[in-house]
């Protein structure tokens, strides 16, 4: 039999420093795997997050609440983790790098969200090259909300300005660079070049009407799925030979685009005008 090839003398040896610490790896190390838990459940919740509110699972608000605390998950990981490693040093433990990594994991997603939430951007999700006749939606419906959270309202530069009027005041200085442009070339040729570049870049087309220089596209981020409406308004000018350009982004939810959409209207009149000339 198996058992009487047992060295008794080692059956009854003592347990050794080193055979504990195979024996008991698991149980020992409890704090590393907290910690990665932490760092990679928060992580992890800020893709899930933002990409389950873009298919309609839940509520943006939801996901946007989730991002938050996911924020100081990680750092009450992160204060655990130092908390554990000056214990283990005091100890004379030896070290865990897994337990370094799992804090830097948590460490850089706070810090991606700290970043977003950092940004200068005003807090505004429609922007516009014409702040007084903005182009209209007429295919796309526009969000029922898109002036009641518009900030400012208590600003001492801003009491008594109505949503509208906040709205022109911040979009003004924020992105003074965002005008109607002037291009010389008809408006047909405008339009058709402005369907192919929304073609380019994967837009859905909801509406292109070329004899009334209108084009309505959806655009959806390839991650979260968020998805921003933009309308082209495309007007001659009066001997017919130049255009008159208009365009407008408005994010269908939450209330700061992070400036998406600026960036987004600057480089498809960029790439529209080749060289974008601001209309007189």
């Amino acid at each position: 039999m198996a058992e009487d090839n047992i060295d008794p003398a080692a059956a009854n040896a003592p347990l050794t420093d080193k055979d504990a610490a195979r024996g008991f790896t698991v149980q020992r190390d409890w704090q590393t795997y907290l910690i990665l838990t932490l760092a990679l459940g928060a992580a992890l919740w800020g893709l899930v997050g933002p990409v389950g509110s873009g298919l309609g699972l839940w509520g943006f608000g939801f996901a946007i609440s989730g991002m938050f605390w996911s924020f100081w998950v990680c750092i009450a990981a992160i204060i655990l983790g130092v908390l554990f490693i000056f214990l283990r040093k005091r100890a004379g433990k030896e070290r865990r790098p897994l337990l370094w990594l799992a804090m830097l994991i948590a460490l850089i997603y706070a810090g991606w969200l700290a970043s977003l939430a950092g940004k200068a951007e005003p807090r505004i999700h429609d922007i516009s090259t014409d702040l007084a006749d903005p182009p209209a939606f007429q295919a796309l419906p526009l969000r029922a909300d898109n002036l009641d959270n518009v900030p400012g309202a208590e600003d001492e530069g801003m009491r008594g300005l109505n949503p509208q009027q906040r709205w022109t005041k911040i979009h003004q200085v924020a992105y003074s660079d965002i005008r109607t442009v002037r291009i010389a070339q008809p408006v047909g040729e405008v339009m058709a070049k402005a369907k192919r570049l929304a073609e380019a870049r994967g837009w859905d087309i909801a509406s292109f009407i070329p004899e009334q220089g209108r084009m309505e596209a959806t655009e959806t981020s390839t991650l979260f799925r968020f998805k921003d409406d933009i309308v082209l308004r495309v007007r001659p000018t009066q001997d017919g030979k130049e255009s008159i350009i208009d365009m407008r982004s408005v994010s269908r939810v939450g209330q700061s685009d992070l400036g998406i959409n600026a960036k987004r209207v600057r480089s498809f009149l960029a790439d529209l005008a080749g060289t974008v000339t601001t209309a007189e």
